[in-house]
């Protein structure tokens, strides 16, 4: 028996993405090498954060916290991925799945809220230059932060508690790579729709506020940004915001199309091969979409590199 007696189940067994043996291998060396680029990038961009002074303002502040998380939640998932495409069995435990889920919904949540943050960086900085010493100062950054993850967490503890509750009987057999919501909920013999509800408000909540925040912020962006008479001053403000929507975009773009769905509309089948987007793409491209398109970055990286050379 697991978690107070609500399973009988002790482990689990992770179905993978695929169970044609020939594929095995090639995926695995494909997702291994998503994996190198996605630790080194994100690693890298926070090293480039941290040994550069000039990128110290609240705009790489919070990126440096994005990286942190993406390197994070990719971290929870891929590694036990990986193991499924080497192992005849792709066995978890009860404890590992639901601490894979906690920690899966944490980040992914604080991701969601942390790329609001950085729209109000940028709404700041390009509608009140002249307050954004004081209005995003470093205790509001702070401040900022900690709400990002006090919402993760709440959201993180909302989510495995739903799936904690519920009882597993004989099968055990998760119909995906990793510890995910919605094939938990189909495995359990006693889910309700009651539990599909808390998800989708969960979901809803998670996705509907940062898009409204991320929304809003653009909207005075642009009523600013419009206003500027020079081209050469729309461009400079449009490209400060550019990496930031294509992230979030591709972020939110992603979830939504998993989880606002209804299951029949998305089988699991191919619900679990479009969440590789969110799951592991996102945070491989996110590094190279804020490197490759931004010059702060770009410059710092070469002062890096020539550093190194030096010595």
């Amino acid at each position: 028996m697991a978690a107070g007696n609500t399973s009988s189940v002790a482990e689990f067994l992770l179905a993978g993405l695929t169970g044609q043996p020939r594929l095995q291998v090639p995926l695995f060396f494909l997702f291994l090498g998503f994996y190198v680029v996605t630790v080194a990038g994100n690693l890298g961009l926070i090293t480039l954060i941290v040994l550069n002074s000039h990128l110290h303002i609240p705009m790489y502040f919070f990126l440096f916290n994005l990286s942190f998380v993406d390197f994070s939640y990719s971290s929870a998932i891929v590694p036990k991925m990986l193991v499924g495409f080497v192992s005849e069995k792709n066995i978890i435990s009860y404890t590992g799945c639901m601490t894979q889920l906690f920690f899966f919904c944490f980040l992914v949540l604080s991701e969601s809220f942390i790329l609001s943050a950085m729209a109000y960086d940028r709404y700041v900085a390009i509608c009140k230059p002249l307050l954004y010493t004081v209005t995003m100062s470093p205790q509001v950054c702070v401040l900022l932060l900690l709400g990002v993850y006090g919402v993760g967490l709440l959201g993180a503890m909302a989510h495995t508690g739903n799936i904690v509750f519920l009882t597993f009987c004989a099968d055990n057999l998760v119909n995906h790579y990793m510890c995910d919501i919605l094939p938990l909920l189909e495995l359990s013999c006693n889910s309700s729709y009651r539990n599909l509800l808390v998800v989708f408000a969960v979901v809803a909540f998670g996705i509907g506020v940062p898009i409204g925040a991320i929304s809003l912020s653009y909207g005075f962006i642009l009523s600013s940004v419009f206003r500027i008479s020079s081209t050469e001053g729309r461009s400079k403000a449009f490209s400060t915001c550019s990496s930031h929507i294509i992230a979030v975009s591709l972020f939110f773009g992603s979830g939504a199309f998993m989880y606002l769905k209804p299951p029949s509309v998305l089988p699991l089948d191919q619900g679990k091969v479009s969440s590789l987007f969110y799951t592991i793409v996102v945070p491989m491209l996110n590094p190279l979409i804020y490197s490759l398109r931004n010059q702060d970055v770009k410059v710092a990286l070469k002062k890096s590199l020539g550093r190194k050379i030096f010595f």
